[in-house]
């Protein structure tokens, strides 16, 4: 038997990475259970906006919980700032954020809209391993 879906937690903020550990700790209170691996998506999705828009950037959060899965979507309003997934090397000091998510995420992606971008990712709540499904 699935968990029952829960209402969106919908959060609109400005990225900056003094709201990171409060945007963990709602994510954590709206799921009700452990979930290092959402929260680690949730400040690399908005780690990437406050490197690549801009810190300040206004942007609107979204976590919901169905079918024994996670979804978290980072809106932004910058269309053309498209994450890319990198391969640092073991010297590079950044580029390893996409690498993570794509690492415990089932799927991620990014939807373009005129005014700016989503960028999604959907988990496995209980840390099952991740089957990709792009």
């Amino acid at each position: 038997m699935n968990a029952p879906a829960l209402p969106v937690l919908r959060l609109d903020m400005l990225a900056l990475p003094g709201s990171v550990p409060g945007l963990r700790r709602a994510v954590r209170d709206h799921l009700g259970v452990p979930c290092g691996d959402v929260q680690l998506c949730v400040t690399e999705l908005v780690g990437n906006v406050i490197r690549h828009v801009g810190e300040g950037t206004p942007v609107r959060v979204r976590v919901v919980r169905a079918d024994g899965r996670v979804r978290v979507e980072v809106d932004d309003p910058d269309p053309r700032a498209l994450p890319i997934l990198l391969h640092a090397s073991q010297d590079d000091e950044s580029g390893r954020g996409l690498a993570l998510l794509d690492a415990v995420a089932l799927r991620w992606g990014v939807r373009p809209w005129a005014d700016g971008k989503t960028v999604w990712c959907e988990l496995v709540l209980d840390g099952a391993a991740p089957g990709h499904e792009r």
